[in-house]
């Protein structure tokens, strides 16, 4: 068997960035999140504060909501001598290559950046969405934030809505649509361990074994 490579998207508030971990921790393997940007800003000598600007930038960038779509993720890079170098999408196009190149390296679980979309058609992608009730996701925030209800509400909304929109301006898909994904898995039902324990089941029934 090949690498495995666990991608999980998440409701804000759902726990999927833990279940992540848990996951990894519980199959020996590494969990990347944060760390594709760094190593991204390393591959192509681009500050890495450039990747953390473009995410704020599309927060406000008209195109970036509603129905609004960007330059669809195609997977070539842009070289050093355009003026393109450093533009929005070829910041995402460097991000890919660092999740393609971990795809290839080893198994391992990937939080967020439409990783299950760049690695899509690859044999051992596992694509997961945790997702719960809006609810339980407030509930969930405010004992991990220091959130009043109001705030936390309006924090969780946003942060799903930008989700949405990261998503949908780089693949032209439906975040939350379940065609995208391998699992839909809701941990307000099935608890942080019960999520883990059915992402694995899920694998040994693919591939015949966990261990990976």
């Amino acid at each position: 068997m090949g690498n495995v490579i666990i991608t999980i998207a998440r409701h804000f508030g759902s726990g999927g960035r833990t279940i992540g971990h848990m996951l990894a921790e519980d199959l020996g393997i590494n969990c990347y999140e944060k760390e594709i940007i760094k190593m991204a800003s390393d591959d192509s000598g681009i500050n890495e504060s450039l990747f953390n600007q473009a995410d704020e930038k599309l927060k406000r960038t008209p195109l970036f909501f509603g129905k609004g779509r960007g330059p669809e993720y195609k997977g070539k890079l842009i070289t050093p001598d355009s003026e393109e170098f450093v533009s929005d999408h070829n910041l995402f196009n460097y991000q890919a290559k660092i999740i393609r190149e971990l795809a290839e390296k080893e198994s391992c679980v990937i939080i967020g950046r439409a990783a299950d979309y760049v690695l899509k058609g690859n044999p051992g992608l596992v694509s997961v969405f945790v997702h719960a009730s809006r609810e339980y996701c407030v509930k969930q925030a405010i004992e991990r934030r220091a959130f009043t209800g109001k705030d936390v509400e309006k924090f969780v909304e946003k942060t799903d809505k930008y989700r949405s929109d990261f998503y949908r301006y780089y693949t032209g898909q439906e975040w939350t649509d379940a065609r995208n994904y391998d699992l839909c898995l809701n941990s307000e039902r099935l608890g942080f361990d019960g999520t883990m324990e059915a992402i694995k089941a899920y694998i040994k029934v693919r591939f015949g074994t966990i261990q990976i």
